[in-house]
């Protein structure tokens, strides 16, 4: 049965580069749901506020895939003022449904789009689901505050869902735990992987391709902001306390700290005496990235808080073991000690140990990357599309959600 999905995603477009600015795995996500949920036959028509000049106002992206460009305040603004333009975004969304007819769903994706489709669901009554990716009280609680303002709009918004989409069991348990959501309106539908591009592949081949030597390699992937710890990464290379031994550092700043948290990175690594064995590399578009996985010993995830984990799942995919801390979605992917290691102690030393005993111990590698490549074949873009459409048909069954 054909489902006509309307897809929010007011603060980052999936047609951007992961890693500048604000898009991240989000960008990813986005995309290839979309592309999943095309695949099993829905039309899914994706909104995103236009964040630069000279844009199409609609781009195919492919069969059953289309980018809408939504006039929301000035092209640059930033992620910090987007909730004030909120109500233009919703209007700019209901003004192209209205041409092209009623969706049988919303899909709103983090908070911004959430209070968006808030009022879009009850402007043309069709039901809502919801993605949060981040949620405030949870990176509250992990040292990385967010606004009032952000925690009781998600709270209106749970409020409001007639479906909340989980990606692992600990994000709805943090849904009931911080915002009461009814747990019989909690859905599972893990991100996937794309196993035709993340798979486990020649690592000598992949160091060649990006000019290393034979020594250890380290890798941290991620957007250079506090949240996801880079820093960690330098001192758990200075704690490998190995001249021959590389960390590559793929990403750029993102959010209001980025920039500092880019300064405070390279003063560390100077700090550390370790330029000459740390790289940084500027955002690399996603299809790059599977070189960096399999060029790497270890993939170090050290983020004070993580929805999912997109990065460990596709190390995983490509062969390599990750090393990373014990919350959110990484506790679902990383099995401790089997396909990697969740490192409790927040410290560098204690990453630096897990990663030395990786790279040390060949056999204990190999079969760990063996592991680790087979859990992640669990993980599909095609199973998350299958969720997502019984949750839609769940939902188009039901009365929907009236938070009036």
């Amino acid at each position: 049965m054909t489902q006509n999905v309307a897809i929010l995603s007011l603060h980052t477009s999936p047609l951007s580069q992961p890693g500048v600015g604000d898009s991240g795995g989000m960008n990813v996500y986005v995309r290839e749901m979309a592309a999943a949920l095309a695949h099993a036959g829905s039309e899914c028509r994706v909104y995103v506020r236009r964040a630069q000049q000279g844009l199409a106002d609609e781009v195919a992206v492919e069969p059953g895939v289309t980018v809408v460009h939504v006039d929301a305040g000035p092209v640059d603004l930033g992620k910090e003022d987007l909730h004030g333009v909120v109500d233009q975004f919703a209007h700019g969304v209901l003004a192209d449904l209205r041409r092209q007819g009623r969706p049988d769903v919303i899909h709103a994706n983090y908070w911004l789009s959430g209070v968006a489709g808030h009022r879009v669901k009850h402007a043309v009554e069709v039901p809502m689901a919801v993605t949060f990716h981040t949620l405030a009280r949870v990176k509250a609680a992990t040292g990385d505050p967010e606004s009032d303002q952000r925690a009781e709009a998600e709270a209106e918004v749970v409020g409001c869902a007639d479906v909340i989409i989980a990606s692992c069991e600990p994000e709805a348990q943090q849904l009931q735990t911080f915002y009461n959501a009814p747990p019989e309106r909690i859905e599972l539908a893990p991100p996937g992987v794309e196993h035709a591009l993340f798979s486990p592949g020649d690592r000598e081949g992949a160091r060649a391709a990006l000019g290393l030597g034979g020594g250890p390699v380290v890798l941290f992937v991620g957007r250079i902001q506090p949240l996801k710890r880079p820093l960690v990464a330098v001192d758990a290379l200075a704690g490998l306390a190995r001249d021959d031994a590389r960390l590559l550092v793929v990403g750029g700043p993102s959010g209001t700290e980025g920039e500092a948290e880019s300064q405070r990175l390279q003063d560390r690594i100077g700090a550390q005496g370790l330029e000459s064995q740390v790289t940084l590399v500027p955002p690399r578009p996603h299809h790059w990235l599977s070189t960096y996985y399999r060029a790497a010993d270890v993939v170090l995830v050290p983020s004070r808080s993580e929805s999912f984990g997109l990065v460990a799942l596709e190390a995983a995919a490509s062969g390599t073991p990750v090393v990373a801390a014990p919350v959110g979605g990484l506790r679902s992917i990383v099995d401790h000690g089997r396909t990697g290691f969740l490192v409790d102690d927040a410290a560098a030393e204690a990453f630096a140990a897990h990663a030395a005993a990786l790279i040390d111990n060949p056999l204990l590698a190999a079969e760990t990357a063996m592991n680790a490549a087979e859990r992640a074949r669990l993980y599909s873009w095609a199973a998350m599309a299958r969720s997502l459409r019984a949750a839609y048909r769940k939902v188009q069954s039901r009365v929907p959600v009236d938070c009036a």
